[in-house]
């Protein structure tokens, strides 16, 4: 394991304890909000008896939705802690659910070619080399099985709400491949504890070139791209509120891909 793993590890560990959203099992769904969650667009298609790799996404949620499709779910993660918590869905549901910890630089464990379907959380900017994470995903992809990736939009990744300067948010972050960004948590990540420390969120800009381009050699064709998934762009909302925010700069960018070979 290196310092990049074992730092997002000991994070979510804390961010777990410290019973943050993206930690927190969804135990509230019935089949028409678990679709909404994983596949609001409508074009991941009929998931019943697929099988489909939730990656990087421990915590109890996309796997739960899955499972509540009908399909044969496997969850992969970094965190101990977080495939606790699909443990804990799938009881509740009583759906079967498989949990493998790993690094998503490193699906060989998975087999080749033994999914449908790859269902990849935001977690991309969490390690320096997009393109080493999709070639894991194209060799455990079957030929045109479907990759739903999400990551930082590049273009505004390192803005923050509070960098409302009274007319627009600052751009203050250099637009380079691999660049380090470092912030702090949105304020509806967990809640603060005067006692608690949580490692602030280290990740990598992925420029979109590099999105693109990567996908494109691992043998990807882009069917759609989204640039408005959960969020609530708001303009009449206070500036430098979350809602405000994500109405000049939208945070996050979402990739489906088909594997052509």
């Amino acid at each position: 394991m290196d310092e990049v793993a074992r730092y997002n590890q000991a994070r979510w560990k804390a961010l777990a304890g410290a019973n943050a959203l993206f930690s927190r099992p969804r135990l509230d769904l019935d089949a028409q909000s678990a679709r909404k969650m994983i596949d609001a667009d409508g074009l991941l298609g009929d998931l019943s008896g697929k099988d489909v790799l939730c990656l990087a996404g421990g915590g109890g949620r996309q796997s739960a939705a899955f499972g509540l499709q009908g399909a044969n779910v496997t969850v992969f993660d970094l965190s101990p802690e977080q495939l606790e918590r699909d443990s804990q869905a799938a009881r509740h549901y009583g759906i079967d659910i498989k949990m493998v910890q790993g690094d998503m630089r490193d699906l060989s464990t998975l087999g080749a070619d033994s999914f449908d379907i790859v269902h990849h959380a935001y977690s991309l900017n969490f390690v320096p080399d997009c393109t080493e994470v999709f070639e894991q995903v194209a060799s455990v992809l079957r030929t045109n099985g479907l990759y739903r990736v999400a990551c930082a939009n590049p273009f505004t990744m390192g803005m923050k709400s509070s960098d409302w300067n009274g007319s627009g948010y600052l751009l203050t972050e250099p637009y380079v491949e691999r660049a380090v960004i470092i912030y702090d948590d949105q304020d509806w990540v967990y809640e603060r504890v005067s006692n608690s420390e949580i490692a602030k969120p280290v990740e990598y800009r992925h420029t979109l070139s590099g999105l693109i381009n990567g996908l494109v050699k691992s043998g990807f064709s882009i069917l759609n791209v989204s640039d408005s998934s959960d969020m609530y762009p708001d303009l009449n909302s206070a500036p430098a509120s979350w809602n405000h925010f994500v109405a000049f700069a939208p945070p996050w960018l979402v990739f489906l891909a088909r594997l052509e070979n």
